[in-house]
């Protein structure tokens, strides 16, 4: 009796498995573009989710902020702010 419950398994070539890490690349290369591409987006300072003004709240000041960028720039505000302004997406400094 012949027995046919064995399952051969064919090992990957070489260059399958290098089309697959290619392929595999570009994805993750995809990805981290499209990351990097949402991180430069900046809201303008009249959106509700920043609420720029150019005066600080309490002792909150855009130069106090993480996201602060002399003299006068912001990493998620967009255009030209004051040190001495505040939006919504305010951090302290470490």
């Amino acid at each position: 009796m012949t027995d046919t419950s064995r399952v051969q398994i064919s090992t990957p070539s070489r260059r399958t498995i290098v089309l697959h890490g290619v392929v595999c690349a570009a994805g993750v290369a995809a990805l981290f573009g499209a990351a990097t591409e949402a991180q430069a987006a900046k809201f303008p300072p009249t959106s509700p989710v920043v609420a720029y003004q150019d005066t600080p709240k309490n002792s909150q000041q855009c130069d106090g902020c993480i996201q602060f960028q002399p003299p006068n720039a912001c990493q998620v505000v967009d255009g030209a702010i004051s040190p001495t302004g505040w939006c919504k997406l305010w951090a302290k400094k470490g």
